[in-house]
């Protein structure tokens, strides 16, 4: 293996006063409901930030399957959009600073990429080590959202209940750097928020009000998270407007949200209740067919 300290190239060193919580986040893969995409604009928007560290993107990158946008004005192309992987050093709304780990999720060199980031984690003496990701999930939009934490330490997931027993899923960034830091000695957590599977192509801003919310309760950080409600009321009258008249699509939600009124009832590690819900084939072609109703539309609820 390469040296993992040739990837990234250091542009100034944080003074902390307290070890900091590292915040690991990738769009692309697990990113459902956009909600993964939006903590990142909306951390960086509302906070103040300095940049730490760059990731050569080049090396990690597939840009045939990833192509940047080109930008082309009459005669001649005026710019390109590039991806990044970038580290800052993040103020929260009480002049706490921590560090935050964002971009594309790498497509090569995944091990060199984690050393890399498990050499910066000991360099900079981080105290804890958070995964954010958004999943899509079996539950209405008229719910609160809900949040799966999962940890290398019973008492850092202390006061999350979890509905999910043993489950194998495919590997991605977030959940390898969570899995080998906790390897390389750091605490290491992550936080998915449950998006509702039939939003999880649309931006659902409640998955970034979920996750920046779960955030701040598990790593003590005071986090902004209020301009994002006026996105959130847009979204949900959005969706309330292609439901209305949709009778098959009622039916599901109106299932979703008996299940889920079960579920949160049943004990720990039950997913079902013994109430009768659609299969999945019959939520799948109902689904199918509202997805294409909204794209018949501008593709709402997009914010």
């Amino acid at each position: 293996m390469q040296s993992p300290e040739d990837m990234y190239a250091i542009h100034q060193m944080p003074r902390f006063k307290e070890p900091p919580v590292l915040i690991h986040a990738f769009t692309g893969y697990v990113d459902a409901g956009g909600a993964v995409r939006m903590t990142i604009d909306h951390l960086l928007e509302h906070c103040e930030h300095e940049l730490i560290a760059t990731f050569d993107v080049d090396a990690v990158m597939d840009f045939r399957a990833r192509r940047p946008v080109l930008s082309y004005s009459v005669d001649h192309f005026t710019g390109v959009d590039i991806p990044s992987i970038q580290l800052h050093e993040v103020t929260d709304s009480k002049g706490d600073s921590f560090l935050l780990l964002s971009g594309p999720e790498p497509d090569y060199q995944w091990m060199r990429f984690i050393a890399a980031v498990s050499g910066l984690g000991h360099r900079l003496g981080i105290r804890l080590a958070v995964a954010v990701s958004g999943i899509p999930w079996p539950a209405p939009h008229t719910r609160p959202l809900g949040i799966t934490v999962h940890g290398s330490d019973p008492e850092l997931v202390r006061g999350f209940r979890s509905v999910v027993g043993e489950v194998e899923v495919p590997g991605h960034m977030g959940a390898m750097l969570e899995f080998h830091l906790a390897q390389d000695g750091f605490d290491s957590m992550g936080i998915t928020a449950q998006v509702p599977h039939y939003l999880s192509q649309f931006q659902y801003p409640q998955g970034a009000q979920t996750l920046i919310n779960g955030l701040s309760r598990v790593t003590g950080l005071e986090l902004p998270v209020d301009g994002l409600d006026p996105l959130a009321a847009q979204a949900t009258r959005e969706i309330s407007d292609q439901l209305a008249g949709n009778d098959e699509f009622a039916t599901v939600v109106t299932a979703l949200e008996h299940q889920y009124d079960q579920t949160i009832g049943a004990p720990p590690g039950s997913l079902m209740s013994d109430e009768p819900v659609p299969t999945g084939d019959e939520i799948a072609a109902q689904l199918e067919s509202f997805l294409r109703d909204l794209d018949a539309g501008d593709g709402k609820p997009d914010v």
